[in-house]
């Protein structure tokens, strides 16, 4: 603090410069912030847009008529091709859905049994078989029976999401600095996980079959005589079309 000469009053400059002072010191300890940067946004798109293994589920549907009670060829091959399937990637029981108090469900029920029948036929065992039924919105509506059971598979996304603009935007650093947008190779991502037959495959490789016996002790014998090991095809010349290159 100062004192003026003429009023005999004392100052405080000094002392409002120096509470500036300290605010401003203290201020910039602060480095929490809620806000977005583009710098917690990554600019590989496989890791913006991750491939999960998670349980997903897969279903078929069987529509049945009023008056038959019995499966179609196609519809046969439908209950077979599941019961295959679920052999090789099911983690849980088949559930099938039948329909009640609807114009259809005897017949529903009489498929039902068909359907069980055949699972079986086809080694799925019968505690692995779980009969539910549901009620229908619409009592005039011809309902259909369902079977699902859960698998493991591979999902991304969801993709279309633009949290920035696209556009020349100054305040966009993501743009400012030629980085890829967000939604960039989402897409890729989503139709690679639906590509995937075996989800397992993206956290470890399979393990190795046996070898062809016959096969490797041919090879073995031609290796013990000092002779080439590899294949002849005497047809293989059979399949060109042109004899341009000679």
């Amino acid at each position: 603090m100062t004192r003026n000469k003429q009023t005999g009053r004392i100052g405080t400059l000094p002392l409002f410069g120096a509470l500036v002072i300290t605010a401003i010191t203290l201020g910039g300890c602060n480095t929490t912030t809620t806000d977005v940067v583009t710098g917690t946004v990554p600019d590989d798109y496989r890791q913006r847009h991750p491939i999960a293994v998670t349980e997903g589920e897969q279903s078929i549907v069987v529509f049945v008529g009023h008056a038959r009670g019995n499966l179609t060829e196609t519809q046969r091959d439908d209950v077979m091709g599941l019961a295959r399937t679920w052999r090789r990637e099911g983690t849980g029981s088949i559930a099938v859905d039948v329909p009640v108090d609807t114009p259809n469900s005897r017949a529903a029920q009489s498929v039902y049994q068909e359907i069980r029948g055949l699972l079986a036929s086809m080694g799925v065992p019968a505690h692995a078989i779980t009969r539910r039924t549901y009620h229908t919105d619409d009592p005039r509506a011809l309902a259909t029976v369902r079977l699902s059971y859960p698998k493991m598979a591979a999902v991304a996304g969801p993709c279309g999401l633009w949290p920035a603009d696209l556009g020349p935007n100054l305040y966009d650093p993501a743009y400012n600095e030629n980085k890829e947008y967000y939604n960039f190779g989402c897409a890729t991502q989503r139709n690679m996980a639906a590509m995937i037959d075996n989800p397992s495959d993206l956290e470890q490789p399979r393990s190795e079959t046996a070898p062809y016996a016959p096969r490797r002790a041919i090879a073995f014998e031609k290796y013990r005589k000092g002779t080439a090991t590899a294949t002849a095809y005497p047809d293989t010349d059979k399949a060109k079309l042109s004899d341009a290159g000679k």
